[in-house]
């Protein structure tokens, strides 16, 4: 099927042309006609398979043939999105499919400037598309309205859930208008969402091109049995003979926490292998830079947390490192899901430790596969015992310095007699106040 028989204007498919998109993929091709129509609409498919598409195209051609004008300090079609990576994906899509159809966009997000987002939404927009956080905000200030939204986007929404948002979710479909179109996209489907689609949706349309939490058919995918302290000495002899050989074309390693994403990129420095991180305590510049440096193939690792798991369409990412297994089985999805785009073959592979052995399970529960075990290498006994010495040598040098504190407590013994004013009233505060001082610290603690 072409684009053309799915019954969009000229101006969006000259615009899809001139990017050379020809043939719609299943989900465009499946929830276009219905968006089009007006309907409600509930889509699950994989991350990757053209959803931004699916449901801007058609909202494009419903704002033209509704012929409103741009309402100041407001919106017509807000699309929510959990991280602000995805968010500037969307936007930029969004500009370009709408290129020719005079419609306006903007992007608001965390980590940057609130003055300027106030400016934007004092002219007004057609598109918005907004992290919950920074749009609350917003209107909180009373910068903002969302009394004019005809079409409301909630993309990604299971991770918006899993990232907290449900709050900041709930005020703002209250301030939505009643009449309005209402358009969900996840990637699967746990009873969150089926929930949040009935409180949210009426009547809606359902798609799926694929089954809830099934894992991208091209990635293969494997498990390398490790004890938590040594997987830095895997991580680091897996990338660099990768690299080496050209094998791994980009890399991206999921962490759990932010720390450990910095960890991990420290270590992997001291190694001789660039690496930069990506997670919540990065400024946007900060997040924006590495991801430029990441595309290009400047830096040829990014280590993550969960917040990039869906913010990184990079068709170049041949391998994913779970180097920390998440302990929510769905984010494995979408984790592995940055890989294998766009037609191409992609590599994942979970580090697992023992403490992870019930993440493995549920994983592999959920997604109805079993990871392939690989060994350890030939030589990775030895670099753990190089990675090991490595972080001793400051350790040792931080325990060596209390004498010189005990000779200067010895000191004023032999000045009995006649004792300065200033060591009586040390020694006062000494036995006196501080003692209870500390003493009531103690208690209060």
């Amino acid at each position: 099927m072409s684009f053309e028989l799915l019954g969009l204007s000229q101006p969006v498919l000259q615009a899809l042309s001139e990017k050379g998109y020809t043939a719609p993929t299943p989900i465009q091709e499946q929830a276009i006609p219905l968006v089009l129509q007006g309907r409600d609409l509930m889509g699950i498919a994989q991350t990757g398979t053209g959803k931004t598409a699916a449901f801007t195209l058609p909202s494009i051609d419903r704002l033209r043939a509704a012929e409103r004008g741009t309402p100041r300090r407001s919106c017509r079609m807000l699309v929510l999105a959990p991280t602000r990576e995805l968010a500037g994906q969307i936007a930029d899509a969004a500009r370009d499919y709408g290129a020719l159809s005079g419609l306006s966009t903007a992007v608001i997000v965390g980590g940057t400037s609130v003055n300027r987002d106030r400016q934007k939404m004092a002219r007004g927009v057609d598109i918005l598309v907004a992290t919950p956080g920074r749009l609350v905000d917003l209107l909180d200030q009373g910068a903002m309205t969302l009394n004019h939204v005809e079409i409301l986007v909630l993309d990604e929404a299971d991770q918006m859930l899993d990232l907290g948002f449900i709050h900041a979710l709930r005020k703002i479909v209250g301030l939505l208008p009643q009449k309005r179109q209402t358009l969900l996209f996840s990637a699967t489907m746990p009873k969150a969402i089926k929930d949040l689609a009935a409180r949210y949706l009426r009547e809606p349309a359902h798609v799926s091109v694929t089954p809830a939490a099934t894992t991208a058919e091209r990635v293969t995918q494997y498990v390398c049995h490790v004890s938590q302290p040594e997987k830095q000495a895997l991580l680091t002899l897996s990338l660099s003979k990768g690299l080496a050989s050209d094998e791994i074309d980009r890399a991206l390693v999921f962490t759990r926490t932010k720390h450990g994403a910095d960890r991990v990129v420290r270590h992997l420095d001291k190694a001789g292998i660039r690496a930069n991180a990506i997670h919540g305590n990065k400024s946007q510049p900060q997040r924006e830079r590495a991801l430029d440096e990441f595309r290009q193939g400047r830096v040829r690792v990014l280590v993550a947390t969960d917040i990039a798991a869906r913010g990184i369409d990079i068709p170049g990412v041949s391998h994913v490192f779970n180097f920390e297994l998440p302990n929510v089985a769905e984010q494995y999805v979408h984790r592995i899901g940055r890989t294998a785009r766009a037609g191409r073959d992609g590599s994942a592979i979970a580090f697992c430790a023992p403490d992870e052995k019930a993440y493995l399970k549920d994983i592999e529960k959920l997604t109805r596969q079993t990871l392939q075990p690989i060994p350890l290498p030939p030589s990775f006994r030895a670099a753990v015992e190089q990675l090991g010495r490595m972080p001793e040598e400051p350790s040792r040098q931080v325990h060596s310095r209390p004498e010189p504190r005990l000779k200067v407590q010895a000191k004023p013994a032999p000045h009995r007699g006649a004792r300065p004013p200033q060591g009586g009233e040390r020694g006062r505060a000494g036995r006196g106040g501080g003692r209870r001082s500390s003493g009531g610290a103690r208690a209060a603690r």
